[in-house]
């Protein structure tokens, strides 16, 4: 699990960036036993409309891709 956890963060390490650009950020907040991952979105990201867009089609998208294990994401 630590291992999983550890390719986790490092994909959202990668997406940081990106949502740095617009004012926002994201933090990872727990990786569930059934590999749901809640994260917190901040910044403009935590308010933005398109938020759930971006968590589902961005955020989730990339984990799942990088870590086949993630069940879902959601944020908290």
């Amino acid at each position: 699990m630590e291992e999983i956890v550890k390719k986790i963060q490092a994909s959202i390490d990668e997406i940081k960036p990106f949502l740095q650009q617009d004012g926002g950020d994201i933090e990872l907040i727990e990786v569930t036993p059934d590999f749901t991952v809640k994260v917190r979105l901040q910044g403009a990201c935590g308010s933005c409309p398109y938020r759930i867009q971006t968590l589902k089609l961005g955020v989730e998208d990339k984990l799942k891709t990088d870590v086949p294990q993630v069940k879902e994401v959601v944020a908290i």
